[in-house]
């Protein structure tokens, strides 16, 4: 039995290429079950003749065995013999003298087949002792099957079993655990290798087995369907590669591949391994949150009530999983986003059961994104490694096709390179994870996660995916809300994402041509050259760590630094931005005599006589009441004549912030403590010490470390410090603090949150109105905000 593509930047892919899944590959999957089936009984009825009565050797009849049992374990036990797989038995006996004649009768003529043959003879007692010595033993006598012989025998065998495993499970499931992980380091992660083991390796059939185990200890459910659908594949797979080498193997090597491919209907090889990767990831997925529970089971202590402990907008920590605040509403189109970024910036694992209903229920963006949905995008993968299993779990429940339509055209796509550790799409939120380690490097963490998470989507279309890839990019990066000029630096990141590392190692980066190359190539966003470099050059080392060690190294490394700084230097001379201009409605406020308050939703607008520390003043009393400053602008004005301030200039200060989770505060009571704090009638220092001291550990913790810098020539009135940090509530006022601690003023401060990256710029001044210039003084500065940060 042997066994079209739509244009890069249509806003949504094409359907899969028939035979690319396992959709049309039922007819020949159908037959190697059956004759799996047919196998099975009719070896069944051989060796069940072979126990029971027949001729003896001196031509007389012998009577049917009585108290002797024959069974399978493993794969025969299941029916899933396949044509190199090994027949595992054993002989169960109640003490009977000439047992081992009645092997000999049956082991002999199963060596004279050919079959390949495990087998043991043992008395209940005997097995049950071995199932508690040995895991592999216990692995296979927790489900023997009864072929002929004493019913009871076996009957006994598995109840004693099953009984010692539900007994010892606290003790033998951490055990197995330990053999999973070692197995796991020796064999590789099924889903992306080139030539993988279908039994061994992670995600592969035994993990599978070893899930019914762990579900026979009471511990855990039984692998569900779409799990049980992933191991038929792969066990479909191995019957097949058994046929078409005709050898026991499971190593799908690159040479059977093709072969395998026709045996099972698949188009090609490629449509082959994008099937087996699904059903690993499916597989891996689904054992990674079995073994979450058991850890969590085998090792809790007694306890009281369970806490429920919010990790963000509408999500909670329970029991060591994000779920869905009872608050959340599914109506957000920033939910699903929302819930996935705090779970992976608390470095937790979403809730299945969160998961399946989100998928179900919550509603998603629509085009273009909200700005909350974009950020909560960036936030996500702005959590580094943490990011890569929620994304996974968002990936199993068919949600991120559904956010990012074009993802279905790399997802599971196999990249046929040595060099390369996963498949494409793998490859994507990896070198995103990777860059989260390097926000710190550029102005605009946001456009170099997005970027690094798009940098391979042309992958999925015909011709150069640098090319078609940048197409694709600017279609997706509209869809989420960017602005224009931001969509085409994402554009330019995309089609240019080699350029630093093609450049560095093949041309001789001393020659002025070189640097030419790179800065023509950057030229397409006018302003934002130099920015692009940076994005480049981090772009450069997350992509090339997360391909592999063959593809980047310290030579290469050190190239590429090179190249980009030179590059940067020859793009240096920018002149800074203008100073932002006072509208009508602020300069309305600065007209007030005395002190203005106005609370608008999220839009929070001080304008008062400057005096110094108002600016983290005030970012600490909406710290208190649970808001996180999304952005932040500062702005002085002469006062108004009637002022009774000697300063002569009023401060605005105008934030947009948003609730870290739960219902926004009352705007009149927010208004209130922000006039106490003006009028110096409030302890902002106090109550925020106070509440940190109540607050158990916060995400992030695994983010990049801060950096201050000291941006030369950016101000010739104000030193310019630049902070960029993992946020968290109260960040705003830490820094603030850090700066008065040094006896600075703020005159003018741009801070910004994106996704989850803080980028603040301060204008200082000293006490005397005059910006710092010894190094000591500038040392200072940076220490103390640092060690105010820690």
């Amino acid at each position: 039995m042997t066994l079209a593509a739509p244009r890069p930047g249509d806003p949504r892919p094409g359907p899969r290429p028939a035979g690319t899944g396992p959709e049309g590959t039922e007819p020949a999957r159908a037959a190697l079950a059956a004759a799996r089936a047919a196998r099975a009984a009719d070896l069944d009825r051989r060796l069940g003749s072979l126990l029971t009565a027949g001729p003896s050797g001196d031509g007389t009849v012998r009577p049917p065995a009585e108290g002797v049992a024959l069974a399978a374990v493993g794969s025969h036990a299941r029916r899933e013999l396949t044509p190199g797989g090994d027949l595992d038995l054993v002989l169960l006996h109640r003490g009977r003298a000439d047992v081992a004649e009645i092997a000999d009768r049956i082991w002999y003529p199963v060596w004279d087949s050919g079959l390949r043959l495990d087998h043991s003879v043992r008395t209940v007692d005997e097995a049950r002792a071995v199932a508690r010595d040995d895991m592999k033993a216990a692995l296979g006598l927790l489900s023997p099957r009864w072929i002929a012989g004493d019913a009871a025998l076996v009957d006994e065998l598995r109840s004693a079993v099953l009984s010692d495993w539900r007994a010892d499970a606290p003790a033998r499931l951490p055990e197995l655990a330990a053999m999973c992980r070692e197995r796991w380091d020796a064999q590789g992660e099924l889903a992306f290798l080139l030539e993988p083991d279908l039994k061994e390796a992670r995600g592969g059939l035994r993990d599978v087995h070893v899930m019914q185990a762990v579900a026979a200890s009471w511990v855990a459910s039984a692998p569900g369907e779409r799990v049980r659908a992933a191991h038929d594949l792969l066990l479909d797979v191995r019957h097949a590669l058994h046929e078409v080498t005709g050898r026991s193997t499971d190593r799908l090597v690159l040479q059977e591949q093709e072969a395998v491919a026709r045996a099972l209907g698949f188009l090609d090889a490629d449509a082959l391994l994008r099937a087996v990767a699904e059903a690993a990831r499916t597989i891996t997925y689904a054992s990674a949150h079995l073994w979450h529970r058991v850890t969590r089971i085998t090792t809790a202590q007694p306890r009281g009530r369970v806490e429920r402990r919010p990790v963000g907008d509408g999500a909670v920590e329970h029991e060591g999983e994000v779920v869905l605040a009872r608050g959340a509403d599914l109506n957000d189109p920033a939910l699903v986003l929302r819930v996935a970024a705090a779970a992976a910036q608390a470095g937790l694992p979403l809730a299945p059961a969160t998961v399946a209903r989100l998928a179900e229920h919550a509603a998603l963006p629509g085009e273009p994104w909200p700005a909350a949905a974009r950020d909560a995008l960036v936030s996500l993968l702005g959590a580094g490694p943490a990011a890569i299993g929620v994304w996974e779990a968002l990936d199993q429940a068919g949600l991120i096709v559904r956010l990012l339509p074009d993802w279905e055209r790399v997802r599971n796509r196999p990249q046929r390179n040595p060099v390369h550790r996963f498949t494409v799409d793998r490859h994507l939120v990896e070198t995103a994870a990777g860059a989260a380690a390097l926000t710190r490097d550029v102005a605009r963490p946001d456009l170099l996660l997005v970027g690094a998470l798009l940098h391979d989507i042309g992958k999925g279309w015909p011709g150069d995916h640098s090319t078609a890839g940048a197409v694709v990019a600017r279609d997706i990066a509209t869809r989420l809300g960017f602005p224009e000029e931001d969509v085409a630096v994402l554009e330019t990141l995309v089609r240019h994402h080699l350029l630093l590392p093609e450049t560095a190692t093949r041309r001789d980066i001393d020659d002025p041509v070189t640097v030419q190359t790179v800065t023509s190539a950057v030229s397409a966003v006018p302003g934002r050259e130099r920015e692009i470099v940076d994005l480049l050059a981090a772009l450069a080392v997350a992509d090339g760590a997360a391909t592999g060690p063959a593809a980047w190294g310290a030579w290469k490394a050190g190239l590429v630094a090179e190249l980009a700084r030179r590059a940067a230097a020859a793009l240096s001379g920018g002149t800074p931005p203008p100073a932002p201009v006072l509208g009508p409605g602020l300069l309305s406020l600065v007209r007030h005599d005395g002190a203005a308050v106005r609370v608008a939703g999220s839009r929070i607008t001080i304008a008062a006589p400057d005096r110094p520390g108002l600016l983290w003043r005030a970012a600490g009393v909406l710290a208190l009441h649970r808001l996180a400053v999304k952005s932040a602008r500062t702005m002085s004005s002469p006062s108004s004549p009637s002022s009774s301030e000697g300063s002569g200039e009023t401060a605005v200060l105008d934030f947009t912030a948003v609730p870290e989770f739960g219902s926004p505060p009352d705007p009149a009571g927010l208004e209130a403590d922000l006039r106490r704090m003006l009028a110096g009638r409030l302890d902002v220092a106090g109550r925020l010490e106070r509440r940190a001291r109540s607050v158990r550990g916060r995400p992030g913790a695994g983010a990049a470390p801060p950096r201050v810098m000291i941006v030369d020539d950016a101000s010739r009135t104000a030193t310019v410090v630049e902070v960029r940090a993992h946020d968290r509530p109260g960040l705003l006022w830490r820094i603030g603090q850090a700066l008065g601690a040094c006896g600075l003023r703020v005159r003018a401060a741009r801070v910004d949150t994106l996704g989850a990256e803080a980028v603040d710029v301060f204008y200082v001044v000293d006490e005397n109105g005059r910006p710092l210039s010894a190094a000591d003084d500038l040392d200072a500065v940076r220490t103390e905000i640092l060690a105010s940060l820690r």
